[in-house]
């Protein structure tokens, strides 16, 4: 069973609400990973620029693939000391808070299960 978002410690996470092959012995409950990441001013601005002249904003990309990780290993975390070793049924969210928008939240939950 390989997977992209197989840890270290051998958890995997997936989107799906099982993982063909592998029956589910035990449900552990719903675990969470988030992350929040600020903006900065000069990334800001040079991702603007890029933005109008038609360009990808390569250092957003990279921040948000970051936290996107970070989340799901956080997640994954949080599964391994509840004793599982997958997380299914796994949604990821992105939102923008703060009063002026100038942070991004990334979510991950599942349910954490043993195979």
């Amino acid at each position: 069973m390989d997977s992209p978002w197989k840890d270290a410690r051998g958890i995997t996470v997936s989107t799906t609400p099982t993982l063909e092959g592998h029956p589910i012995q035990q449900y552990l409950g719903v675990v969470t990973g988030e992350v929040i990441v600020g903006a900065n001013l000069f990334r800001d601005l040079f991702a603007n620029i890029r933005d109008i002249v038609g360009g990808r904003s390569g250092s957003y990309e990279r921040i948000l693939s970051d936290a996107r990780n970070q989340a799901i290993e956080e997640l994954q975390a949080e599964c391994a000391s509840r004793g599982g070793n997958a997380v299914v049924g796994v949604d990821l969210d992105y939102e923008v808070i703060g009063d002026t928008g100038s942070m991004l939240m990334v979510s991950a939950s599942g349910t954490a299960v043993k195979i």
